[in-house]
């Protein structure tokens, strides 16, 4: 299968730039489209990376690309973790994560031959808060503002399952890696011995590292008979706190100095309740099922991994 076409939009993200460079180092074509106006052409060969540029709305421009395209991975999205979720901000989630999807369904309808496979991003924040109680793909959808959005969001490339086309939906938990993402925020307080538990630490934390994220996505690439949703998190879930203590013991910091809910609240408004505050303990029900094989199924392994790489990827630095 190496050697075909792939579409990532979203290839500039933390996520996706790691995913093209998986898939360009396993002999993949990849095209990664961007906002960037003065973007290549988009004529990739196998193993390499090109670009083409997109509006995030429409298909203009980058269509052909998807006609025999083995596969369309959608990451593209406004940063959930960038400011506060104002009514303006709230919009710019919803819309560009929408938008990006019909996009794809425009890109695909318009393939001559279509590709084999979409992998739409998704997000645990689909099971809304839940407590304590474990959750699989067979749950439910939450509710709340990103519960909502996450609906909408898969919804967005439902489309292309008409037109014969496969669709992988990918919910992913928080994704831990050096250079982007929760990883460094995460981790920078206690380098200062200032690190704890966010508000009262029971919340679930289902988590990933960015090694098997994009791992797991290529898995569902290759594995033509899989489709559906699957939560892309670590076996080993845990609560925030759990995971604080595990953060501590790799950097020999201790995990000490709670960070108050209601500070949390005041500093990030609706954003603190739906994210910092409240969490899912959630397990890779079909993708373990699947045979998916995590190189990191523990939080003590990841984290002493990430630390042991520092944030360069290199080793730690003294």
């Amino acid at each position: 299968m190496a050697g075909g076409r792939i579409v990532v939009a979203g290839a500039s993200g933390f996520i996706g730039r790691a995913l093209a460079a998986e898939l360009a180092a396993a002999g993949y074509a990849v095209v990664g489209l961007t906002r960037r106006p003065a973007a290549p052409s988009g004529d990739a060969r196998p193993g390499e990376i090109s670009w083409a540029a997109w509006d995030g709305r429409t298909a203009s421009g980058w269509a052909a690309l998807v006609d025999g395209a083995l596969a369309v991975v959608n990451l593209a999205g406004d940063n959930l973790a960038e400011g506060r979720w104002t009514r303006a901000k709230k919009d710019r989630i919803r819309l560009s994560r929408t938008g990006a999807g019909a996009a794809v369904v425009e890109a695909v309808r318009a393939a001559v031959v279509k590709p084999r496979v979409v992998v739409q991003a998704s997000a645990v924040g689909a099971y809304g808060p839940s407590g304590d109680e474990p959750l699989d793909e067979g749950s439910p959808y939450g509710t709340g503002f990103l519960a909502g959005v996450v609906r909408d969001w898969e919804g967005s490339t439902l489309a292309v399952e008409p037109l014969g086309v496969r669709r992988v939906v990918v919910r992913s938990g928080l994704v831990l890696g050096n250079g982007g993402g929760v990883w460094p925020r995460l981790v920078l307080p206690f380098r200062f011995f200032m690190g704890g538990p966010l508000g009262w630490g029971r919340q679930g934390f289902s988590w990933i590292t960015l090694e098997d994220e994009v791992r797991a996505i290529r898995f569902l690439i290759e594995r033509g008979d899989l489709a559906g949703t699957f939560n892309l998190t670590a076996p080993g879930p845990l609560h925030q706190r759990d995971f604080c203590r595990e953060t501590g013991r790799a950097l020999g910091r201790p995990c000490w100095l709670p960070v108050p809910g209601f500070v949390l609240k005041a500093l990030f408004g609706e954003k603190a309740r739906e994210t910092l505050l409240t969490g899912q303990i959630v397990r890779p029900a079909r993708l373990l099922a699947a045979g998916f094989g995590f190189r990191y199924p523990d939080a003590a392994a990841a984290v002493s991994a990430l630390v042991r790489r520092g944030p360069r990827g290199g080793s730690r630095a003294g």
